[in-house]
């Protein structure tokens, strides 16, 4: 029987976390898998020491990540076991700066984005000139996102001049980008599960009071049959970041555009949603690509 972690993050035992995590634990049962979940704060990266992850008391066949720390990711890496989705696709798509220049690099379609200018924590900026070229580009409104953030948190709507500078002031410590408002997908959008090279479910995601779909946000969610432009889009997307599996955001206009890419999908929602067991998929992917190595 093969031996597995589904690692999670100790600080985020709600239902919304822990349910993931029982899905997911439930589909390794059904596959003869033996998965235990173990938070992150029980296990510590130790670079220099003998033993590269502190509190692994056995080396599992396959890991697979609910969490977002990173360097712990890659200390259990270092000691050759397989980890899903990596170290390196969970950091890309924690950024979204770096997530969407990965998309540029490969040919992925997305809204116009610029990134704004770094500025050290403590000293700003005293020249905001370059957000002259932010309003000509991407016009009003236009969207401002943090580097970090989920559930739809940490972006904004943004309608004026005067907002736009507001919320640079504002931000100015912190990474973000400004983004054009994709006009004909506001308050809707797709979220396609992609597993292993293959859209394993979809569903279509509307709000009626905030131009973000996200369910967390008061969005509600119904079962979607994505066209193969969707598809092939979703799946291109997170060939990109490198994602075994993941929640692909796609924009429902005419031409899908790129949203995002979540490397650790909730997939309790999407079972809610369409009665697929993502985590089938999820279990299965992992067992062939574990067995192969």
């Amino acid at each position: 029987m093969l031996q597995a972690i589904v690692l999670y993050n100790g600080g985020l035992q709600t239902p919304k976390f822990m349910d993931n995590v029982a899905l997911l634990q439930e589909a390794a049962r059904r596959k003869k898998v033996h998965m235990t979940a173990v938070p992150n704060d029980a296990l510590a990266a130790a670079p220099g020491c003998s033993r590269s992850v502190v509190g692994l008391d056995h080396h599992p066949d396959f890991l697979c990540s609910f969490d977002k720390d990173i360097e712990l990711l890659e200390a259990v890496e270092q000691l050759g076991i397989p980890v899903f989705n990596s170290a390196a696709a969970i950091a890309l798509c924690d950024n979204k700066r770096r997530m969407h220049q990965a998309f540029a690099r490969h040919g992925i379609p997305q809204p116009k984005t610029i990134l704004a200018p770094m500025a050290y924590a403590g000293v700003g900026r005293t020249d905001d000139a370059y957000l002259q070229e932010v309003e000509r580009i991407l016009g009003f409104p236009m969207i401002v996102k943090e580097a970090y953030g989920s559930f739809g948190k940490q972006v904004y709507w943004i309608a004026s001049s005067e907002e736009l500078r507001l919320k640079a002031a504002d931000l100015q410590e912190v990474p973000h980008l400004y983004q054009e408002a994709v006009s004909d997908s506001l308050g809707t959008d797709l979220r396609l599960n992609v597993v292993g090279g293959q859209v394993s479910a979809s569903m279509k995601r509307t709000s009626s009071t905030d131009f973000r779909a996200n369910i967390t946000a008061g969005g509600k969610a119904v079962p979607y049959e994505p066209t193969p432009e969707e598809k092939n889009t979703a799946i291109a997307a997170a060939a990109a970041v490198g994602a075994d599996f993941a929640g692909v955001d796609l924009f429902a206009g005419r031409v899908p555009l790129v949203c995002e890419v979540n490397a650790n999908p909730h997939i309790k929602s999407t079972y809610e949603t369409t009665g697929i067991r993502v985590e089938d998929a999820m279990i299965d992917y992992m067992i062939r690509r574990t067995i192969r190595q």
